[in-house]
């Protein structure tokens, strides 16, 4: 099918402290820009909102030199990084803790610029950005929602749709040494069917622009389906509550013992159960 160069312009923006914290310590910044602009869209914005830490800086160089070449390796992925520096407070026992907040710098940007834009894709968990989601839905964008662990159920609701890191390929990479989607590689899906003892996993095989699409019969899906048993489920996943569209698995891609040319899943483990409701 022939596709014409989309005309919508898309911003993203990163909790960075908050996506670290929560699953996404690896995190691809150059697959999570392949993925905003995945329809052709141009780009806009790219703002990473990360905390830095001076005073830790000044007496721990490798701290310093690290998140240094971090916000280096981004900015050349073309990212603004937008530094909010931790502050030092007591509390009522005299213990000291450290704050860098960058939640309202990063809804009043995101708010001001949706005028300029279509899509917005906001990556991070935090349900404070549920109003802020709303509000620039009201202006006329669609909210992309990315996020690892601990995601608030009422900003998944907010947001137009919904994409687990773990799921989008190699966004959070696995420790397979072959490519996402080739026999033998690690990748990660949820349990759509589950008839009897055996059920099927559907997994994002590659990243395109009709990521609705999760009919799998249809030529155009980006998605691939897989068989498994539940003999290879790990023991922290229990064949009543399957199907679920909440629990995330990684597995294995083998040949399958069913149907040749097939893949069968295998070495199957439990990575992420999402709270909620949806």
């Amino acid at each position: 099918m022939l596709r014409l160069k989309s005309t919508s312009r898309v911003g993203v923006y990163i909790d960075a402290s908050n996506v670290y914290r929560n699953g996404g310590s690896r995190m691809r910044y150059d697959v999570l820009r392949e993925f905003a602009c995945r329809d052709g869209s141009e780009v806009v914005r790219l703002n990473a909102y990360v905390s830095y830490d001076a005073e830790r800086a000044r007496v721990d160089p490798a701290y310093s030199t690290s998140v240094n070449k971090f916000f280096a390796v981004i900015r050349d992925l073309g990212y603004k990084v937008i530094i909010k520096d931790v502050k030092w407070y007591r509390d009522e026992s005299g213990e000291r803790y450290g704050k860098a907040n960058a939640d309202l710098d990063l809804a009043v940007d995101m708010l001001l610029q949706s005028a300029k834009l279509d899509r917005v894709v906001l990556v991070s968990g935090d349900g404070d950005f549920t109003r802020v989601v709303r509000a620039v839905q009201n202006r006329g964008c669609r909210v992309e929602l990315v996020a690892v662990d601990n995601v608030s159920t009422a900003l998944r609701c907010e947001a137009d749709i919904f994409f687990s890191g773990y799921i989008i390929p190699n966004l959070v990479p696995t420790a397979s040494g072959e490519a996402w989607g080739e026999l033998g590689s690690r990748v990660r899906g949820i349990c759509y069917a589950h008839p009897q003892d055996f059920g099927f996993f559907r997994y994002l095989d590659r990243i395109l622009p009709d990521l609705w699409m999760t009919d799998t019969r249809r030529a155009e899906s980006p998605y691939q389906t897989v068989y498994f048993h539940d003999s290879s489920l790990p023991a922290d996943a229990r064949p009543e509550d399957l199907p679920s569209y909440h629990t995330i698995f990684e597995f294995q891609l083998a040949p399958s013992s069913r149907r040749e040319g097939s893949y069968e899943a295998v070495a199957i483990e439990l990575v992420s159960r999402l709270p909620g409701r949806i």
